[in-house]
């Protein structure tokens, strides 16, 4: 990870952490280094964002910044990080940029960066952005060369309409339950399945700039479930903030996550002939119960590190197509460069549609084995892994037969502890004991 940008983009508390004048500065910086790739040209940069307070006052400044560097840049308003991906991919664009920091709370904002193929940009390039916010300097454009903003809705509607023309057959009758986590999917989500033909019930889809991801979304899917369960629904899904997660609820509203997800697409996919080299790709956070039960199938899992940007770099480097995380990034390689929850949801409903057979019998066969997870504040997170009562705990916890993963996270400043084992309360136990420990090396510290 760099200075500024994580796993997932530059993320952090809005105007305290990431700041307008960091939009403004990153918005500068984009527009010379594209505009300079193509000669002297004008950039042409696509920008879209979540629903939270501080999205508006991000991308302003974003956009200001782009367009004294002198590009023109495209707004496509409210929308979700894969369709900002689709559009910078099909539409032309030297780059793309989601104002959103995905599934954190409201007062957190941030800013992610896609290449011209729709992936997320290079380490190479991101280097090159921070040593520019660490006060580089950059020429303003003047007179002609000054860019310009274009209202871009039309971009919206063209991945609208790329996500209609991919099912099969119609879902007219499915009874489906959309949350929207109030976020960039409350009003594509419902309007796909509305357009398929589905009874649509929706939570979650009243954004107000504060509520986005509040107890409900992929985060918090209780609501989801019960939802599903009370109306009677056929299967309901749930997304994040900006709309590149989705987990699931089945008929009876037991949850599916991204790993039950993978291991029933991979058994579809490969059923259809789609899953070339019969290989998956996941991180090490995905459980091992996956592994089993794709090895069955006689599909082998490739694991990488946490960050759907890794994923889809081993997807493109094994050829798998099919990759994600437990928390709900599926990416489909035929049909996306990136994660995307609606897209993920269409494929679930098609699938239910298809077999004629209910969700809950389809993940049969999948059984995640017993697993704690938790966070734990850290302001130093590398010094407190790095510490031997750290490195001990997790040498106990892995002695007593557990899978343990403990990591910084990319996103917020915890560390992230993930204990995997045949006992729910082995598990509890040994994660309990590195938390100890990790909180112990941070007073030190």
């Amino acid at each position: 990870m760099g200075k500024y940008f994580g796993t997932d983009g530059f993320r952090g508390r809005a105007n305290e952490r990431l700041t307008a004048i960091h939009a403004f500065r990153v918005g500068r910086f984009l527009g010379r280094y594209f505009g300079r790739h193509k000669g002297g040209g004008r950039a042409r940069i696509v920008v879209g964002k979540d629903t939270r307070l501080s999205s508006y006052m991000l991308e302003y400044a974003l956009t200001a910044g782009a367009t004294a560097s002198g590009a023109d840049v495209y707004l496509l308003h409210v929308t979700t990080t894969p369709s900002v991906s689709f559009v910078t991919r099909t539409e032309g664009f030297d780059c793309g940029v989601m104002i959103s920091a995905s599934h954190n709370p409201y007062y957190d904002n941030g800013i992610k960066l896609f290449g011209a193929g729709g992936e997320k940009l290079g380490e190479d390039i991101l280097k090159l952005v921070e040593d520019y916010l660490d006060g580089g300097a950059l020429p303003l454009a003047t007179g002609e060369e000054v860019g310009r903003t274009v209202d871009f809705v039309a971009g919206r509607n063209r991945y609208l309409a790329y996500l209609l023309s991919l099912p099969r057959s119609s879902l007219r009758g499915m009874r489906v339950g959309l949350d929207c986590a109030n976020g960039s999917a409350w009003a594509l989500g419902r309007a796909v399945f509305d357009a398929l033909g589905a009874q649509v019930v929706s939570i979650a889809a009243e954004p107000n700039g504060v509520n986005i991801n509040q107890n409900c979304g992929s985060t918090h899917p209780a609501g989801l479930c019960a939802l599903v369960k009370e109306r009677a629904l056929d299967v309901g899904f749930a997304f994040d903030g900006d709309g590149d997660r989705c987990v699931c609820a089945d008929e009876k509203g037991e949850l599916l996550d991204g790993d039950g997800i993978l291991y029933v697409c991979a058994r579809a996919m490969q059923k259809s002939g789609g899953l070339d080299g019969d290989r998956v790709v996941a991180t090490v956070m995905s459980n091992a119960g996956l592994e089993k039960a794709l090895a069955r199938e006689n599909i082998s899992l490739i694991r990488t590190e946490v960050g759907d940007k890794l994923v889809c770099e081993e997807m493109e480097k094994s050829g798998a197509m099919l990759g994600g995380e437990p928390s709900g990034h599926i990416i489909f390689r035929k049909y996306a460069a990136t994660g995307d929850g609606i897209l993920t949801a269409l494929r679930i409903a098609e699938l239910v549609t298809e077999s004629k057979c209910p969700l809950s019998y389809l993940k049969e066969g999948y059984r995640p084995l017993p697993r704690e997870t938790r966070n734990v504040p850290a302001k130093n997170s590398a010094a407190a892994l790095s510490s031997e009562a750290v490195k001990e705990a997790i040498s106990r916890v892995e002695e007593g037969g557990g899978r343990v993963v403990v990591r910084a996270s990319g996103t917020e400043p915890v560390v992230r502890i993930l204990v995997e084992g045949e006992e729910m309360r082995l598990c509890a136990e040994g994660a309990a004991a590195i938390e100890r420990a990790v909180l112990s090396a941070e007073e030190g510290i």
